[in-house]
Formats: C-alpha cells, structure tokens, sequence
C-alpha cells in the first residue's frame, strides 16, 4: 500500500523527489502520513478537495481488503 499511494502522489506534485510516505501501524486501524513540499499541498488536496477524497477512498479500499482501517494524512515537510 505505501509504494502505491508513494506512486499516486508522485505523478501529482511537482517535486517527486521530496514526496514521502510512512505508515504507522496501530491496533485496529493505519495511518498513512503522506509528506510533500509545501508548494505542492495544494495539487494534492485538488479542486474543493476532491482529489485528497479520492486518495482517501483508494486508500480505505486497500485497507478494507486487508481487514484495517486506513486514514490518510497530509504533512508538509
């Protein structure tokens, strides 16, 4: 899961090279902390949000398959 939601978000933003990504394991649910340059936040989040929704969405699908919930955060490093 975190190479592919590393492989979405780099072919969004500017600066791949910058774009990281850790998961962070609890007892019932994973949050995936998606680092990007801060001039590229706003690519991420997209148009009223839109484009983070669906990241969101692909990444509660991915957790739902493997039994976990997923919440996906956007930092900025």
């Amino acid at each position: 899961m975190e190479e592919f939601i590393a492989y979405l978000v780099k072919n969004l933003v500017d600066n791949p090279d910058e774009v990281g990504v850790e998961v962070v394991e609890g007892n019932a649910s994973t949050i995936v902390e998606v680092k990007v340059c801060p001039d590229d936040v706003a690519k991420v989040v997209g148009r009223q949000g839109r484009t983070i929704k669906a990241l969101r969405t692909i990444a509660m699908t991915i957790g739902a398959r493997m039994g976990r919930r997923v919440k996906l955060e956007i930092m900025d490093s």
